[in-house]
């Protein structure tokens, strides 16, 4: 049910090629942080999957930072994609 729901903007294939680029990180760090979210939607005192949300999301917000140093218009179009905000230091 959930699973379902997750984005898949990137194709299987695509997939197999690209596991170390930015883009597909982002984009796999945003399906667990969706994943997540969902999960404490209905389990409030799971403390531990608090946490590991917290990391996660520090982690992606670390690789779109060096993104949009590295690559404006890349950082731009992932953003547009994956439906995130953009942050505010930017």
């Amino acid at each position: 049910m959930i699973k379902n729901s997750l984005i898949s903007v990137i194709s299987q294939k695509e997939k197999e090629e690209n596991r170390g680029c930015v883009e597909f990180q982002v984009f796999s760090f945003t399906n667990k942080i969706r994943r997540l979210t969902s999960h404490l939607e209905f389990h409030k005192k799971d403390y531990l999957s608090q946490r590991g949300l917290r990391k996660i999301l520090g982690k992606r917000q670390r690789l779109l930072t060096y993104l949009s140093k590295k690559n404006k218009v890349r950082y731009k179009e992932l953003i547009g994609q994956l439906n995130i905000r953009e942050t505010k230091n930017h």
